[in-house]
């Protein structure tokens, strides 16, 4: 309801309506690119592949399905999330990008760089699937129509990237996390009437949609409980006296998010992960391909294992560049607060680490059994929808986050009301 009412109540502004519709408009012609099919394509086939694919899966739930079907947006957003965190690791890395990071301009050129290399692994991607099985994929396997279909799929893919980016700077929350958010939620009526279907013809027992439903439900609870839980690190200001006045001696609180990095972890680690998936499409006969099929394709203990270590890698490399406790600390001493039992300064930006970590431990691992579900439910029966775990807990965050972005606007602007 809070959310019904946070909407409600940014559609009375005027500048947050047009906002709103102009993200539903962006968001609109991004799902009719994902219509336009790529022609001389073999789509039964491709949906052959992918179904028996789980990596494959995961990066068609991602997309919304244009995986399966594939249309000009096949490879959708994934591309440039690994551009980006490439990009995000050479920074910390070199530190002549770390300096350019600091700049206006050095961010501009670094942004620029990942959406060139987004292109080129969008390019990449789709040539790899469609040369690993190209005879057959293609109705006139000739090496124009190779590179025609490559040429394609990197267009859509800056052409994704192009609706995100506006719908960042024009409309209401992160555009790349909303593209994602409604390729999820385009999925999850498909997976019902798959599990549905299942029951009826008797490969899923009667009772699974029940317990399913519950899984949601609890899902759904968890991730809300998470994404708006926060540590509060209590703050005393000392008393100063400015002429007559008296200033400070007041208590306050630092909240420091649990999930502070929202679902990004999972999303970067399952992107990660199709790296290699895509590697080995290019050399279908190889023996990496070999290997990687055989102990690192999705639902083996090896795949699981980097899942949630990547999962965990992330949630504290996010957490890192989000939160600076040095900058946070030295504010606190410069205003004259300090946490009651703990020195200014140094001590005071290690405690806020040491809990930072503590929380960041917390939440990667909520994201990491979550992200392991889907694998659980498949040993269980292989006839389940292993993916919906995985939407809901994509979607949910992302509404959740979308929601925040409208809470800070309606704040800014000193609207009455939009809290309880």
């Amino acid at each position: 309801m809070g959310m019904l009412q946070t909407f409600r109540n940014a559609w009375k502004v005027q500048d947050l309506r047009k906002k709103i519709l102009y993200t539903l408009l962006m968001l609109l012609v991004y799902r009719i690119g994902c219509l336009v099919p790529v022609p001389g394509v073999n789509t039964s086939l491709i949906q052959q592949i992918v179904s028996s694919n789980g990596i494959l899966q995961m990066m068609n739930v991602l997309n919304g399905g244009t995986l399966s079907s594939f249309t000009l947006l096949a490879t959708g957003v994934s591309p440039y999330i690994t551009a980006s965190i490439v990009i995000q690791l050479l920074t910390v890395a070199i530190p002549k990008l770390e300096a350019m990071q600091k700049e206006e301009d050095g961010r501009k050129a670094l942004k620029q760089w990942t959406r060139i290399l987004g292109i080129i692994m969008s390019a990449i991607t789709s040539l790899g699937l469609i040369l690993t099985y190209g005879s057959s994929v293609l109705r006139n396997p000739v090496w124009y129509n190779y590179l025609f279909i490559a040429i394609l799929n990197a267009a859509g893919t800056a052409f994704a990237v192009w609706c995100g980016e506006k719908m960042t700077e024009k409309g209401i929350g992160n555009g790349l996390s909303l593209l994602i958010f409604v390729n999820v939620v385009s999925t999850l009526p498909g997976t019902l009437i798959t599990l549905i279907r299942n029951v009826v013809e008797g490969a899923v027992a009667l009772w699974i949609l029940p317990v399913a439903f519950v899984i949601a439900v609890v899902i759904i609870f968890a991730v809300v409980f998470m994404d708006l839980g926060e540590r509060r690190i209590p703050v005393q200001y000392a008393q100063r006296v400015v002429g007559r006045r008296v200033y400070g001696g007041q208590s306050t609180y630092i909240p420091m998010r649990v999930n502070g990095s929202g679902v990004m972890p999972l999303i970067f680690a399952n992107t990660i992960l199709q790296v290699p998936a895509s590697v080995a499409l290019l050399w279908p006969a190889s023996k990496f391909t070999a290997w990687y099929t055989k102990w690192m394709s999705s639902g083996t203990v090896l795949y699981a294992i980097f899942l949630a270590l990547f999962i965990v890698f992330f949630a504290y490399f996010y957490s890192t560049i989000a939160f600076n406790a040095v900058e946070i600390s030295k504010n606190l001493q410069q205003q004259g607060g300090f946490i009651p039992g703990i020195r200014p300064g140094k001590p005071t930006s290690d405690f806020m680490l040491r809990i930072n970590s503590k929380i960041t431990l917390f939440s990667a691992l909520f994201l990491a059994l979550l992200a392991l579900l889907p694998q659980l439910l498949t040993t269980l029966n292989p006839n389940l929808p292993t993916m919906a775990a995985t939407s809901i807990l994509i979607a949910v965050s992302v509404a959740l986050e979308t929601t925040r972005a409208l809470d800070s606007q309606l704040m800014m602007r000193n609207y009455r009301g939009f809290l309880k």
